[in-house]
């Protein structure tokens, strides 16, 4: 008799804030063929629950999309879609938060991974300039438009790239560009709709 661990495509859940994880989901996820995603879970952006990744961002392999549930039903998603890998995919917890989590995915029977740089860097041609912070509020927006504005006194010519956000409609808002205040009104950005 073979178990879940014989399975040649592995069932994945993403533990996610609704940000890097569509960007694991969509570099490393979305065309291998050695692992389904049954879910992403939810836990710091309000009113993403019960929604799903929408299916024209997830691909052909996700033709109704990929559902999100709450973090805290962990346990219960492992086991209801025998889940094999669980892939943590935020950034802005403490490590004993993080073992939590990895001590709840293990105890439930499954394997638990975070995903390197080699997986998950977005491969470029240019130079890049990374922005990063340990969680949200730290100040990288700021931090962005004036190493841009830096870098335009130089004479480059800057483009700041982010990672899908899902406080609209993702399918709607998959590639956006933000030249002017319209622009802002135009995408429905918070605050300006």
């Amino acid at each position: 008799m073979r178990g879940k661990g014989d399975r040649l495509m592995k069932r994945v859940a993403i533990l996610g804030a609704a940000g890097r994880d569509s960007h694991d989901f969509n570099v490393f996820f979305r065309t291998n063929h050695d692992y389904e995603v049954v879910a992403f879970t939810a836990t710091q952006i309000p009113d993403i629950v019960d929604r799903r990744y929408p299916a024209e961002l997830a691909g052909k392999r996700y033709p109704a999309g990929i559902p999100v549930i709450e973090q805290r039903d962990l346990e219960r998603l492992i086991t209801e879609q025998e889940v094999d890998i669980v892939v943590f995919s935020y950034s802005d917890v403490s490590h004993q938060t993080l073992m939590h989590l990895a001590s709840r995915s293990l105890a439930a029977g499954t394997d638990f991974r975070l995903l390197g740089p080699e997986h998950t860097q977005v491969k470029s041609i240019v130079p890049v300039i990374s922005i990063c912070a340990v969680r949200t509020g730290c100040g990288k927006s700021p931090l962005s438009r004036l190493v841009a504005e830096r870098l335009r006194r130089l004479g480059w010519k800057p483009v700041v790239v982010r990672h899908p956000m899902p406080y609209g409609d993702l399918a709607v808002q998959a590639v956006q560009r933000f030249a002017t205040f319209e622009d802002l009104e135009r995408h429905k950005c918070s605050g300006f709709s």
